[in-house]
C-alpha cells in the first residue's frame, strides 16, 4: 500500500509502482510517436480511403447490375407482343441490332450533312 504522500511502504511496492510507471510511459511514448509519424498516418488514411472506394465500387456495380436487370425485365415483359418479340430477339442476337443502330446513325448524319450543304448553296431539297 502507498502512504498518503504517495510513497511506497516497501521495496516490492516500489518495484510495482516503477513497473506501472514504465508501462504508462511506454504507452505515452507510443501515442506521441504515432502522432508524430505523419507519413504513417497518411498511409493509414490512404488505405482506409482505398477500402471505402473499393466498397463503393462494388456497391455501385451491384446497383447498376440490378438496374440493368430491372430494365431488361421491363423491356421483355411490357409493351405490345411484337415489341417484346423484337426485344427478345435483339437480346439473343445483339450484333445485328448494333449494326442496324450504327447504320441508322450513319444515315442520320449523312442526311444532315447533305441538308446543310444544300442550305449553304441556297437550295432546298425538301
Amino acid at each position: 500500500m502507498t502512504e498518503a504522500t504517495g510513497g511506497a511502504k516497501g521495496p516490492d511496492e516500489l518495484r510495482q509502482q516503477i513497473e506501472r510507471t514504465r508501462n504508462e510511459l511506454g504507452d505515452t511514448v507510443e501515442e506521441l510517436a504515432g502522432k508524430a509519424d505523419v507519413k504513417g498516418r497518411a498511409r493509414a488514411r490512404a488505405a482506409d480511403l482505398r477500402d471505402k472506394a473499393g466498397a463503393m465500387t462494388v456497391q455501385l456495380r451491384s446497383s447498376a447490375a440490378q438496374a440493368g436487370h430491372t430494365v431488361q425485365d421491363k423491356a421483355t415483359h411490357t409493351g405490345p407482343r411484337p415489341v417484346r418479340n423484337v426485344v427478345r430477339v435483339g437480346m439473343r442476337h445483339p450484333r445485328p441490332v448494333l449494326v442496324a443502330g450504327a447504320a441508322a446513325g450513319v444515315a442520320v448524319v449523312a442526311v444532315e450533312v447533305v441538308r446543310r450543304r444544300q442550305q449553304q448553296r441556297g437550295h432546298r431539297w425538301c
